[in-house]
């Protein structure tokens, strides 16, 4: 199995970047490992600690119509150069935790999608290039309000929503081109998306060359690759889970916001 690198806090309130035992023990690291982290002593048993997302990215930059059935499932042409968007820090949770369906919208979607981490300040860099900025592979869920994507004339509040990135559980550093993205609601054992990621119409390489060229990439940036066909809605209630051979299953419950308020007064 690769190495899965993740992001835990303690039950003192400490983060710590560290690698995950086969037997859930977390190996600290005295820093992020895209900034040369090295192993501590320091070792976390798995009942004194909570799994984050996997990295606190400055930005997230997420690419639309990526994949050319979704595109055609969307009623649009595949764009001749990447669709982008942001999607703010403030959206990611960690998996296992709860996405809030927000009262202004009676649609939305989940979008299960392979998610870039950059590992070195990127400006202006070749595809070539590129290759050596992408340091790991985690998974992520663009969760989306359809219907405030096709009232606006951007998709910013569409995709904007506090818990509308799940990301995670953990990086690792290398990925099979064609490895399988799948995207499952509930206990239904049929995935309601599945997709090989070498069908993307952009590959990741040629991605954040692209985005290099408009803005810089952070050491522990998310690139967002897009998703494939069968997006569809959630709601609350709802389990979704969304798994890409060689990383692991992101899964997060759908929970409305206004029940979440209530209990907590």
């Amino acid at each position: 199995m690769a190495q899965r690198y993740v992001r835990v806090q303690n039950l003192e309130g400490q983060v710590y970047y560290g690698l995950l035992q086969l037997s859930f023990k977390v190996h600290v690291l005295d820093a992020a490992p895209w900034l040369q982290g090295q192993l501590t002593d320091l070792i976390l048993d798995p009942e004194s600690y909570q799994i984050l997302a996997p990295c606190a990215p400055s930005k997230i930059v997420a690419v639309g119509k990526n994949y050319a059935e979704h595109a055609a499932e969307m009623g649009t042409e595949v764009p001749a150069e990447p669709l982008l968007f942001l999607k703010p820090p403030t959206s990611i949770i960690a998996s296992q935790e709860e996405i809030q369906y927000p009262p202004h919208s009676q649609r939305v979607d989940y979008e299960g999608e392979l998610a870039l981490v950059i590992g070195d300040r990127t400006i202006k860099c070749t595809p070539e290039e590129a290759q050596t900025k992408i340091w790991g592979y985690t998974i992520a869920n663009d969760v989306t309000a359809r219907d405030l994507q096709k009232r606006d004339s951007q998709w910013t509040r569409a995709k904007g929503f506090d818990t509308f990135c799940p990301l995670g559980p953990w990086i690792v550093r290398e990925i099979n081109p064609g490895a399988r993205l799948q995207t499952f609601l509930n206990e239904n054992p049929t995935p309601v998306q599945s997709a090989c990621i070498d069908q993307m119409v952009f590959p990741p390489d040629f991605l954040v060359s692209y985005i290099s060229q408009v803005m810089t990439l952070l050491p522990g940036d998310i690139v967002l690759t897009g998703t494939p066909l069968g997006v569809g809605p959630l709601n609350p209630g709802d389990r979704v889970r969304v798994e890409i051979e060689g990383i692991g299953r992101l899964e997060n419950t759908v929970r409305d916001r206004e029940i979440l308020q209530n209990q907590t007064h």
